[in-house]
Formats: structure tokens, sequence, C-alpha cells
């Protein structure tokens, strides 16, 4: 596994193997001990400890359409995108989310139906489209009954959002001809 250290890590990373080994290169970087995990890509996280039992709470409490969805999207096995489930943003928790993409795909029990939700789910949106994320919404029983519908959904938003829109134009609805 290759790490890519930004400049400033690698001068940090140099000047404390310097001062604790003696090494006299900068270019004598040292391997992590074995188990240990660099952190490299990206910031760290700010999450508690509170919100991080409530997001494992959330996973072992799904419903059926989520635990349904989960087994489609999960492993890579969605187009090799790769999807993070009751994923923190904000004060929300995303059912699934694919951060390559900024893409997320939310469950919808009947809950969502009354209009107080509506708007909780509204104000929601905004927050998540002011983040550059798109949330695609299913309700529950299509997981059951139109499931290649919810797939095709969201593969052509993976491909819009990426840019791969040659993949998608073979599904593109092309225009009648004229008689």
């Amino acid at each position: 596994m290759r790490y890519r250290f930004t400049e400033q890590l690698r001068l940090n990373v140099m000047n404390a193997v310097k001062m604790n080994h003696g090494l006299a290169s900068p270019n004598q970087v040292p391997s992590p001990l074995g188990g240990e995990r660099v952190r490299v890509r990206g910031a760290r996280r700010n999450r508690t400890v509170a919100a991080r039992d409530f997001a494992r709470q959330l996973r072992k409490e799904s419903t059926d359409a989520e635990r349904r969805m989960w087994r489609l999207l999960r492993d890579r096995r969605f187009v090799d995108f790769k999807f993070r489930r009751q994923y923190p943003c904000g004060v929300y928790f995303l059912d699934f989310h694919c951060v390559e993409a900024k893409l997320a795909v939310e469950m919808d029990g009947g809950g969502h139906g009354f209009p107080d939700q509506r708007a909780r789910d509204e104000v929601r949106n905004k927050f998540l489209a002011a983040q550059g994320i798109k949330v695609l919404r299913f309700w529950n029983h299509l997981m059951r009954g139109e499931l290649s519908a919810v797939r095709f959904e969201i593969w052509h938003e993976l491909m819009v959002r990426v840019g791969r829109t040659k993949e998608i134009a073979g599904f593109l609805a092309k225009p009648h001809p004229s008689p």
C-alpha cells in the first residue's frame, strides 16, 4: 500500500525520525510498525463517541429495505463505487453515501409521507445540497417490487455525478423520427 504524504506531514515525520533515530537522509521514511494504521488521506474525523455508537445502533437496527440495499451496494459491488452505511454528515446520518460521487441514497418508510416529516426532509436536503451532496430517496416498498428501477436510478446518477456520460449514452431516450 502506498502512503501519500503531504509536504508538511512528510517534513514533520522526517524531523521526528531524525530526532529519534538519528537518520541523516530526509529520503529515509520509516515504514509504520506492524498493525499500526497511518491516516494520511483527509482530515481526522470529528466524531464523538456518542455519534459513533449511534451510527452502530442504526446499522444494527436497520430495516429490511436497508439490509437489501446494503447487500446491493456493499464491497464495491455496485460498479466499483464505495458506499458507506449510516455516514455522519453534520448533524445528520445518511443511510448510504458514496464519497467519490457525493451521492446519498435514503430509504424512506411510511413516516416520511407526513407533512411535518416532509418539511424536515426538505431542510435536510437543503443542508446536504449546500455540502454538494445529491440525495436520492426511495420508498422501502420499492426494494421488493421494483429493484431493477432502483438500481438503474442509482447507476445513472453515479455516472452523471462522476462525469462518465459515455456509459449512459446508450440508455438515454432517443427522439422519435418525424413522419
